[in-house]
């Protein structure tokens, strides 16, 4: 394998999928328990973002009334991946379809509005066909990435509505398709299920991970192009000349085994490679979070990063690149980590094609990135100190209840849209 092998930790149990704790009375319902059905659509649901985001929802959406099927809608049969089992188990409706399935699944049960995160086209299609309305997720910049925009615009007459993750996403997406409605492209900040990342004791999980007084640097992300673990191994071993005890997790989907490779050779070329690991992505990361002393993201570009946002959380100063939600997330002023520059440069110009080109080499946030990680591992009494202050503030900043019911009033919206399309259309033409 491309990367290094290791044995998980018994993570700490997951509650159930709807934590009564927080349903809190009838009025937090938008409609009447179950009287509208959402059809959530992704084509996997294993690990990563834009998978925990819709987990997310299908947790979520329940509390106000809402009742939720997830679909895991491929061209082929559709892979079971990580959070699928998760969330059959804790009790959600999920399926997996092939175009055909989908299809008949979709003229069956006659969902009342879909909620769609990278969904394939055939789907759209279906769902018009259906007269089901569809708000589609922007998770990336832009969605989908490196898309033909002149297709997009055809795409697009099929989404009701668009929910952007940042303000970056939004404006990227209107500038590719600037003839759709931009009162349409609604911007959503992310959130995560707080309850599903339950504590951990750091000193427990650092004496799992073998760590007595080093200094780790966690980088959560799918091992491909996209998040750039290449630049980030070549910045760390400037650091790691000066400082011999620190250490640099990256933990993630494997996504590309090609490109992981080079970033292998590359740290076993290093005079500090015994202290880059390698590893694949974690059920559930909150003992990583709990060990780390500092999160790392150089990504070429991100929609909203949960990682980063699962970080802040766990209270953790974070450096991330300029992407999408790197300043709503962290700010200028120091008090939450740093963004640094963007690899590429140019954030909005930042796609798969500026990032195929640069993943090898020297890259233009270089010794901002250095300079950053240098400063946290300066001040990391500081940092410790104010760690649960931080995790408590980013709690309350990324609240879970105020980003899911956003979501549900936008789907209730968009089925109020559609109904009132479908009268007029069904009027007869007068003269």
């Amino acid at each position: 394998m491309p990367y290094d092998a290791m044995v998980a930790p018994h993570a700490p149990a997951a509650p159930a999928s709807i934590p009564t704790s927080s349903v809190s009375n009838l009025d937090d319902f938008l409609v009447s328990p179950g009287s509208v059905h959402c059809l959530i659509v992704t084509p996997v649901l294993d690990a990563g973002g834009l998978d925990e985001f819709v987990a997310f929802l299908a947790r979520r959406l329940p509390h106000f009334g809402l009742r939720v099927t997830v679909m895991c809608a491929h061209s082929s049969s559709a892979p079971v991946g990580q959070l699928f089992t998760i969330l059959q188990r804790e009790g959600t409706a999920v399926v997996a379809a092939s175009p055909g399935d989908a299809c008949l699944w979709m003229k069956t049960n006659r969902p009342d509005v879909i909620s769609a995160h990278d969904p394939p086209g055939w789907l759209l299609k279906a769902a018009k066909d259906a007269r089901v309305p569809v708000v589609e997720t922007l998770h990336g910049i832009p969605t989908p990435i490196s898309t033909n925009w002149m297709e997009e615009r055809q795409r697009s007459e099929l989404v009701t509505c668009f929910v952007a993750v940042s303000e970056l996403v939004r404006r990227q997406y209107l500038s590719g398709n600037p003839a759709y409605s931009a009162r349409a492209v609604i911007t959503i900040p992310n959130a995560f299920n707080q309850t599903h990342r339950p504590s951990v004791n750091r000193s427990k999980a650092r004496a799992w991970l073998g760590l007595n007084d080093e200094f780790l640097f966690l980088s959560l992300g799918r091992h491909t192009v996209q998040k750039n673990a290449y630049g980030l191994v070549r910045a760390f071993s400037e650091v790691a000349e000066d400082d011999h005890k620190v250490h640099l997790l990256i933990a993630g989907r494997l996504d590309d085994a090609v490109y992981t490779r080079q970033v292998r050779t590359l740290r076993d070329k290093m005079p500090c490679k015994d202290r880059i690991h390698l590893r694949h992505s974690f059920p559930d990361p909150s003992i990583l979070l709990a060990a780390a002393d500092c999160f790392v993201l150089n990504s070429f570009f991100e929609g909203w990063s949960l990682a980063s946002m699962e970080a802040l959380s766990a209270g953790l100063p974070t450096i991330v690149s300029d992407v999408g939600g790197a300043r709503e997330q962290i700010g200028l002023d120091g008090s939450r980590g740093f963004v640094v520059a963007n690899p590429v440069g140019d954030p909005e110009s930042a796609n798969w094609h500026s990032s195929s080109l640069m993943r090898f080499r020297p890259q233009k946030n270089m010794d901002e990135l250095v300079s950053a990680m240098k400063s946290v591992v300066a001040h990391r009494d500081y940092w410790s100190r104010v760690r649960e202050q931080l995790s408590a503030d980013s709690k309350g900043r990324f609240d879970p209840v105020i980003c899911s019911k956003r979501h549900a009033e936008v789907l209730l919206g968009a089925i109020s849209r559609s109904m009132l399309e479908g009268e007029f259309a069904d009027c007869p033409a007068r003269s």
